[in-house]
């Protein structure tokens, strides 16, 4: 079997480790392994060049309820935070598993985009307090889904004392001007 030697960094560490330490009676400190002979040195690896891949556009900033979005006015965050802005469609989660809300919003989302719509709410309701219903734990991270994401600019409370409600606005639908 061969001996592993010790690599240099490995006998500095050694060495300081054992250099304040006293030997027994009657025994002598055991001499340092010895160095090992220094390596050639290799000429550097040459790494081929990767082809460049196509730029991906960056993925929108995530949605948080309550939190005014990038690239969304003053006056339009304003007026659906506070509820102005009327919702075209409403859905009402309700008594729903969250399996089954999950699809159904999911549905709806996808369904209010298709159409053209550019506000909707959504009815989670306030679930036990103070911790909140199952559905309005699970509404923010059913936003940010990969597919959901694009769909959504912004999400608010229509009151600050409702939070069994939010209200969306969707992104505008984009034409092909050909």
């Amino acid at each position: 079997m061969r001996a592993k030697r010790l690599s240099p960094a490995d006998l500095a560490l050694w060495r300081a480790f054992t250099a304040e330490i006293l030997p027994l009676n009657g025994h002598e400190r055991p001499p340092a392994p010895p160095e090992p002979p220094a390596a050639a040195t290799a000429p550097p690896v040459q790494v081929a060049p990767t082809p460049s891949k196509p730029a991906r556009p960056a993925p929108p900033p995530e949605i948080r309820v309550g939190e005014v979005p990038g690239g969304l006015d003053r006056k339009r965050w304003a007026a659906l935070r506070r509820g102005d802005m009327r919702a075209e469609r409403t859905l009402d989660l309700h008594g729903r598993r969250a399996a089954e809300a999950h699809l159904v919003f999911r549905a709806f989302l996808h369904r209010a985009a298709e159409e053209g719509i550019r506000t909707v709410t959504v009815v989670t309701g306030k679930g036990p307090q103070p911790e909140g219903g199952i559905l309005q734990r699970e509404l923010p991270h059913w936003l940010n889904d990969p597919d959901m994401r694009p769909l959504v600019l912004g999400a608010a409370h229509p009151h600050p004392t409702n939070s069994g409600a939010v209200n969306l606005l969707l992104r505008r639908r984009r034409t092909n001007r050909g």
